[in-house]
């Protein structure tokens, strides 16, 4: 069994490379330092693949099928301020002056060491999502209601010994609904959470997270947690049995 260098999953990482061999490479390598890491398949629509994946971080080669790397950064940072890394055989000095006036962070030119690369990713993360970000605030690390826990350092949620990771948004979905305890969450409020810029996101991305999110909890045999209310919003059921029942105010309910 292959170790894991790193024990926790933090971050996740998409990795646009349309070699498969180096795409796996990448991916395999970024998971023993315990990154949660996915690999882009659909190299004629990137943007829309990294606004649904929503990660912490992009590895984006250059030479790539239909539109080149540069392209897909501007594209990118239309609705997202996430760092990305060229990964490339060009050297050239102006390569990388592009890549970094179209949007980039880092450049790493191929071959390279990988611990150089582990370095640059760890140093971009600091600065963007961990001790050294901005207006970093200390959110709870974990959550824990009837039979589930959400670990939040670990992307992980698990009921009575099944887990699942999670992805980035994903992870800020049950987060924000745990937080609401059974309340309703409208969809804006989800959108404004979890987007830089919900200009530029497609309504359908939500229902589609929701949906991965509730697939997930189901594997861990969390059924029926999630409640939509059509138009509205979302909502925990998981809560309903927290608590004694309020009495009623009304016949007005929500199905």
């Amino acid at each position: 069994m292959e170790q894991t260098l790193r024990g926790e999953i933090n971050y996740r990482i998409i990795v646009i490379e349309d070699d498969p061999q180096v795409a796996k490479l990448l991916g395999r390598q970024l998971s023993r330092y315990g990154y949660g890491v996915s690999l882009c398949q659909d190299f004629e629509h990137v943007d829309a693949v990294v606004r649904t994946e929503n990660p912490d971080l992009v590895l984006l080669d250059i030479n790539l099928p239909f539109y080149d790397g540069f392209y897909w950064c501007r594209r990118i940072r239309r609705f997202s301020t996430v760092p990305v890394i060229y990964i490339s055989s060009r050297d050239g000095d102006m390569d990388q002056v592009f890549g970094l006036d179209n949007g980039g962070d880092e450049f790493i030119t191929k071959p390279f060491q990988l611990e150089v690369l582990i370095a640059k990713i760890k140093a971009l993360l600091r600065r963007t999502c961990g001790e050294y970000a901005v207006g970093r605030t200390s959110p709870r690390e974990v959550y824990s209601l009837r039979t589930m826990k959400l670990d939040v350092r670990r992307a992980t949620v698990d009921n009575k010994g099944k887990y699942s990771f999670l992805s980035k948004t994903e992870l800020e979905l049950l987060r924000r609904l745990l937080d609401a305890q059974g309340a309703v969450v409208s969809r804006n409020a989800l959108l404004e959470a979890i987007w830089d810029d919900t200009h530029f996101v497609d309504d359908n991305t939500l229902t589609v997270n929701v949906t991965r999110l509730r697939q997930k909890l189901e594997n861990v045999g969390i059924h029926d947690a999630i409640v939509t209310l059509r138009g509205v919003g979302y909502r925990l059921a998981l809560f309903d049995e927290c608590s004694p029942p309020e009495p009623r105010q009304d016949d007005e309910s929500v199905q």
